[in-house]
C-alpha cells in the first residue's frame, strides 16, 4: 500500500477543517523509511524552491546522506502517524572546518499535501532539542526569499532573518535569491562550547 496515497486520502482538503493539526510522533529515522523520503524530497526538488536540486535523488544517494549525518553524530529525524511517515528533518555541519563545530545546519521536508498541519514544526523543534541536548549553540536554515511558509515556521520557532544573497541560483527559467536564518540553542553565545 502507497502510505503517501492513503494519508491524501485520510487528509484530504474535502475535509472540513484542513488546518486541523496532526498528533504525529517523531522519532530517529530508519533505513527502510528512505523511499518515503524520496518521494518527498521528489516533490520539491521537482515543483518547489526549497531545494535547488533540478534532479531527485535515488532512494541509494539518499541513504548515503543519511549515513554520512548519522556518521557524524547528528540526528536525522522522522514524523510518523499510524506508521505513515509524514516528513523528516535532519541536521547538517553548516561548514566543516573546526570553528563552526558547535553550529548545525537545518533541513526540514513535510509532504506537500500535509503543509500547514504542525508537521513542520514538530520536527524543527524535535531537531532543535536534540542539537541542545548535544551541546549545539546556533542553528541556521537557508532557503529561498519565495519559500513564506518555511521561513514563517523558522520566524515562528525563534529564527531570525541575517540576510539575504540575491539572484544565486537559476531555477524554473528564474534567478532565485537564498536567505539565511539563525537561532541560538540552549545558552547561544553566552557560554563557551
Amino acid at each position: 500500500m502507497d502510505c503517501h496515497n492513503e494519508i491524501a486520502k485520510r487528509l484530504s482538503p474535502s475535509q472540513s477543517d484542513i488546518s486541523a493539526k496532526l498528533s504525529c510522533t517523531v522519532r530517529n529515522s530508519r533505513e527502510s523509511d528512505m523511499a518515503g523520503f524520496q518521494r518527498t524530497y521528489a516533490f520539491h526538488v521537482l515543483h518547489g524552491l526549497a531545494s535547488f536540486g533540478d534532479q531527485p535523488p535515488s532512494v541509494d544517494e539518499l541513504n548515503g546522506r543519511r549515513a554520512d549525518v548519522l556518521g557524524r553524530r547528528l540526528p536525522y529525524l522522522v514524523a510518523e502517524l499510524d506508521r505513515d511517515v509524514l516528513g523528516y528533518s535532519y541536521a547538517a555541519r553548516y561548514r566543516s572546518r573546526p570553528a563552526y563545530r558547535i553550529t548545525a545546519e537545518n533541513s526540514v521536508y513535510v509532504d506537500h499535501r500535509l503543509a500547514g498541519r504542525g508537521v513542520g514544526g514538530l520536527l524543527l523543534s524535535s531537531l532543535m532539542g536534540r542539537r541542545i541536548e548535544a551541546g549545539c549553540h546556533q542553528m541556521v536554515v537557508v532557503g529561498n526569499s519565495a519559500n513564506t511558509a518555511p521561513i514563517a515556521l523558522h520566524r515562528r520557532t525563534g529564527f531570525r532573518h541575517v540576510g539575504t544573497l540575491h539572484s544565486v541560483g537559476f531555477k524554473f527559467g528564474r534567478w532565485v535569491d537564498s536567505v539565511l536564518m539563525q537561532r541560538a540553542l540552549g545558552q547561544g553565545a553566552e557560554t563557551s562550547p
